[in-house]
């Protein structure tokens, strides 16, 4: 199923994307929360859902809704992994804004969060004139989306743990990441966590590491990887992180970036003004924004 959460004339709704049409699932307040509610585990809620979806309900074309962010409201921040693609963490490293570690290949896992207060949907502008730097960099990302309560899960049950996958863009202030010796604050801005249009579940995902993630900016592709090339692959990144703490239903992993970000290149291209960056992942759909310094 492609789950999704939009908002029609100020109203918000949320239901299941069928082809090109939204099959209305939900409407009013509850429907923010409601793709959230079936991550965690509402088979009710779900079962419902499908009624309604074989029973006609009704539906619109995507033209007639703004898609918000499948989960416009998590319960936590997003946990994400930095320098988990080869060429990227060499890249990032040789960059001059690699303060995070003396290697450039990790020998584990690099966890860090991004603030909850940093979603957007697609074709919400990306307000780089937040950054007083000028340094917006973008990082198009695979995100995992946990479906049950996970400690102490080994790899090879860990993606039985996985309720699905969606498109993650990890905006990125390049300044104040270097600046401050962490990455919570530089990736952390209001707008600069892109996440939708949709969350496929596992089920239509049959093998993950056969997905692509291409990025684009105004066009041109920047970014294009298959996910097979991660680093930390998404059972080692789940057995790590559960070893000595808990992920709960709903949570997001946002999996790492691919070389080809602004900084890889020389002078670097950072986002700019009236640009439009674009994140695909085969079967998960196109993340689209502008840029607004």
């Amino acid at each position: 199923m492609k789950l999704l959460t939009f908002e029609r004339d100020g109203v918000p709704g949320a239901g299941l994307l069928d082809g090109n049409e939204i099959v209305v699932c939900e409407t009013g307040a509850a429907a923010r929360l409601a793709v959230r509610r079936i991550a965690e585990g509402d088979a009710e809620l779900l079962d419902a859902w499908k009624t309604k979806a074989a029973n006609g309900a009704e539906r619109l074309s995507r033209s007639e809704v703004t898609i918000l962010a499948p989960l416009p409201e998590t319960r936590r921040d997003i946990f994400c992994v930095g320098k988990n693609y080869r060429e990227h963490a060499s890249e990032f490293h040789n960059s001059g804004f690699d303060s995070g570690g003396k290697q450039a290949i990790p020998v584990a896992p690099v966890i860090f969060t991004k603030s909850l207060s940093a979603i957007i949907g697609p074709g919400a502008t990306i307000e780089a004139g937040l950054d007083r730097t000028r340094t917006v960099d973008y990082e198009g990302e695979l995100g995992v989306v946990i479906g049950k309560r996970a400690f102490g899960v080994t790899k090879a049950d860990a993606m039985d743990y996985v309720f699905g996958y969606v498109v993650i863009n990890d905006v990125t202030s390049r300044e104040l990441q270097r600046h401050h010796s962490q990455w919570v604050i530089g990736k952390g801005i209001d707008t600069f966590a892109p996440m939708g249009p949709v969350l496929v579940t596992a089920d239509e995902v049959p093998d993950v590491t056969k997905l692509t993630v291409t990025t684009t900016v105004n066009g041109e592709t920047r970014q294009k990887a298959s996910v097979a090339g991660l680093i930390f692959d998404i059972p080692t990144l789940i057995e790590t992180m559960t070893a000595t703490m808990t992920l709960l239903p709903g949570d997001i992993i946002a999996t790492g970036t691919p070389a080809g970000v602004g900084i890889g290149f020389d002078p670097p291209r950072y986002l700019a003004d009236g640009d439009r960056v674009a994140v695909t992942i085969d079967g998960l759909g196109t993340l689209e924004n502008p840029v607004r310094q």
